[in-house]
């Protein structure tokens, strides 16, 4: 009898705890994230992070979403219009003011599970922040540098760009270079124009607003386009769909130019392009010194996802450091969190001409990257109207004016 009772106790207790069980068991949700990406070994590596969440939540799946850079910011908001924001996404520091509104605060969820914000770098986590809200927690962030095709340097004897060389020193090496129909250099806008223009001392914001018409900025705008309408040696990018930046990128690692301005974070695409050597310098110094401006991406919530709690959980796994280890370490990131940072160094790095000391000295004299609200908005107007400066057809003074008075509309 008491074996009887014994049993139907066991049988009791076993049931209670598989409905226990069976209770607190998560639903199996699939969460959408949408990001940027420009080749398929970025793709490669979303994925592979993606990856990481699943394996450490088996009930949650990620569906990876991805478009082109400037696709990217152009579905965004039309996403976000007919009310189909993925639960995931992205966003780059230089565009938190004008797309703060799509994404929820985080720090709610930091602050209840105690999350260490601290390991981050703090100007990237400033960066992600607006109107006193952190809107995504950050993988990556840098200073701009100069990439440069040491394969060139060496077969035409030039001296190699490094650190402490001047605005005087980058015209010789781009003069030399020009060669065989190749240039020295290329130049994209705006964010590479505004890095130079810190450099000359010339400032392109004012009290917060965007300020493009003072005499100090139009006359480091005109030096700036000189580079390709009057010394000619640098392409002229036409305006197009594709972003001048974008158009720089793909004559470097076709070995055309010399050297463009980048950040770390497309180490993964240089080398997985070019077949020559590559280093890396920091920005030629100005009247004011070598100022680069540092920027960053990370990524948030949605406002109207319906999987918050899950996208937090996701969230901290994207950016943790096994997933910052790794983007680190394959060059899609000089990592946001302070410790993984080495990884880039040691592995992303590995081969590249005075990595180490370029990323240290130009973070010393690094500012970060302020914006506008409207900031998609100029860099638009940039792509479409600085070619005629560029091409001679107008100064560079009127193309400001230009500018300004667009982006004011």
């Amino acid at each position: 009898m008491d074996i009887l009772k014994n049993a139907a106790r066991l049988a009791a207790a076993a049931g209670c705890a598989l409905v226990m069980s069976t209770a607190v068991r998560a639903e199996p949700v699939t969460l959408t994230w949408f990001m940027w990406s420009g080749s398929d070994a970025e793709v490669s590596a979303w994925k592979h992070v993606a990856g990481l969440v699943t394996e450490k939540y088996p009930d949650i799946k990620i569906e990876f979403q991805t478009a082109s850079w400037p696709d990217y910011w152009t579905k965004l908001p039309a996403l976000a219009a007919s009310g189909q924001l993925p639960d995931i996404i992205s966003l780059q520091s230089m565009r938190t003011p004008g797309f703060a509104n799509l994404f929820e605060p985080l720090d709610p969820y930091a602050k209840k599970d105690g999350f260490d914000l601290a390991a981050f770098d703090t100007s990237i986590v400033q960066g992600l922040t607006d109107d006193g809200g952190l809107r995504a927690l950050p993988y990556d962030f840098g200073p701009m540098v100069m990439f440069y095709n040491q394969d060139m340097f060496e077969k035409y004897k030039v001296e190699e760009p490094k650190v402490g060389w001047t605005n005087d020193d980058f015209l010789k090496a781009a003069k030399a270079l020009t060669v065989d129909g190749n240039y020295g250099t290329a130049q994209s806008v705006p964010d590479v124009f505004f890095a130079y223009a810190r450099s000359a001392g010339a400032n392109y914001l004012k009290d917060g607003a965007l300020d493009l018409t003072n005499e100090p900025l139009k006359a480091a705008f005109q030096s700036y386009v000189d580079v390709v309408a009057k010394d000619k040696v640098a392409p002229l990018f036409p305006a197009s769909g594709t972003p001048s930046g974008a158009q720089a990128n793909g004559r470097f690692v076709a070995g055309s130019v010399a050297m463009y301005v980048d950040g770390p974070w497309s180490l993964i695409n240089v080398k997985d392009s070019v077949k020559f050597k590559v280093g890396i310098a920091p920005l030629p110094a100005g009247a004011a010194g070598s100022i680069s401006l540092s920027a960053g991406s990370g990524f948030g919530i949605a406002s109207t996802s319906k999987h918050k709690d899950e996208a937090w959980k996701a969230l901290q796994v994207l950016t943790g450091p096994e997933a910052e280890e790794y983007l680190a370490s394959n060059g899609r990131a000089f990592a946001a969190r302070n410790a993984q940072q080495k990884f880039w160094y040691e592995s992303a790095a590995k081969g590249v001409a005075n990595a180490q000391a370029t990323i240290e000295a130009a973070l010393k004299t690094a500012e970060p990257y302020k914006t506008t609200a409207e900031w998609n908005t100029v860099s638009q107007l940039f792509e479409q109207y600085a070619p005629l400066a560029f091409a001679g057809s107008q100064s560079a003074a009127t193309t400001l004016d230009q500018i300004q008075q667009l982006s004011e509309q």
